[in-house]
């Protein structure tokens, strides 16, 4: 019996091992109504030069997230392949449909593609493509920097994040691509559900994996967008991939990044029923244990009062809720705090 790994379904006429510049796309089949052979086409780029390292730069991984598809774009344009030691390969629109129907979701299988990796090549199109990405992008990397935003459901403070590796080597060198980058914060975090989502996959594959959050609540954050070209060109310098030193300085006045965390439960505050929660701080804002987080109200039911939510630790607001309305057990805020490197106490 064959046991070989089922091959992608999805191709790509790129020549990843050729000098310059190339632009295409990558062609998924989606067999629908109107198109039995019809497939989706995902913008792929590709500069190479000389010799150096593999960097893959990742947007549009849900499609309701808008500064990263916006600062890769105007990187793909613009780098010369002359000024590249290395290879950068962009991908400003990973899941498409979804980008073009300004979701989450998938809205093709109605799938969230970054809790379904590493994927299946027979699968539906958002399992699919996360095979493409796990089985033939990835293993031509040495570095992913995934761009993300907190999207319609949150707001963020402006930050790059990645996981508590257990390996002290791959962590310091993740703290130190972060640190290059030079977004205000860096959270290094324990989140609800990590082990399908495409930087746990970047990880198991030992590639320096690092993500961002720059702004949300279904808007494009200027400030976003200017710290996620900056980050990505930093990242490039910081490797060798291109010259120059990274530029950490922040809006503050503070010369770098600002290492945090989120490692326990109680950094996240729940609704505990359905309504509309009226919080009391923005994103970055300083608060303490037992301060009032915010009010969920029940507006449809005259006599009802609001329900009081309140944090359980220190610290500093990483993630606010986004729409008035949420449902229960939806997250509200998300707290972080300096970093710790020994994590032994969680």
């Amino acid at each position: 019996m064959d046991t070989a790994p089922a091959p992608s379904r999805i191709t790509c006429p790129i020549d990843f091992d050729r000098n310059g510049r190339q632009a295409g796309y990558a062609r998924a089949p989606l067999s629908r109504d109107t198109s039995g052979w019809g497939v989706v086409e995902i913008p792929v780029i590709c500069v190479k030069n000389g010799t150096g390292p593999t960097v893959l730069l990742t947007g549009g991984v849900h499609g309701d997230e808008y500064e990263g598809p916006i600062a890769i774009s105007r990187l793909a344009r613009d780098l010369d392949p002359g000024r590249v030691q290395g290879r950068v390969i962009m991908m400003p629109a990973v899941n498409i449909p979804a980008i073009m129907a300004d979701k989450r979701l998938s809205p093709v299988d109605g799938w969230d593609i970054n809790r379904c990796f590493p994927g299946n090549p027979k699968g539906t199109f958002s399992q699919m493509l996360a095979h493409f990405m796990d089985s033939v992008i990835l293993p031509m990397a040495d570095v992913s920097v995934d761009l993300h935003t907190a999207g319609h459901s949150m707001d963020s403070a402006l930050s790059t994040n990645m996981h508590h590796l257990p390996d002290p080597e791959k962590r310091r060198q993740t703290m130190a691509a972060a640190a290059a980058f030079g977004a205000p914060f860096n959270v290094v975090f324990g989140g609800v559900d990590e082990g399908s989502t495409f930087t746990s996959c970047v990880e198991r594959r030992g590639i320096i994996s690092l993500g961002t959050e720059l702004g949300g609540w279904g808007r494009v954050n200027i400030e976003g967008v200017r710290i996620g070209r900056r980050g990505i060109e930093n990242v490039l310098r910081h490797l060798g991939v291109l010259d120059g030193t990274p530029d950490t300085a922040q809006a503050d006045g503070s010369p770098a990044t600002r290492h945090m965390m989120v490692r326990d439960a109680d950094a996240y505050v729940f609704a505990p029923k359905s309504g509309l929660f009226e919080p009391t701080h923005y994103c970055g804002d300083a608060v303490r244990a037992g301060q009032v987080a915010g009010w969920l109200h029940f507006i449809e039911d005259i006599d009802t009062p609001p329900i009081e939510l309140r944090y359980e630790r220190d610290g500093i607001i990483w993630m606010g809720a986004g729409p008035g309305r949420v449902a229960r057990g939806d997250v509200v805020a998300v707290l972080m705090e300096d970093y710790q490197d020994d994590w032994s106490k969680r």
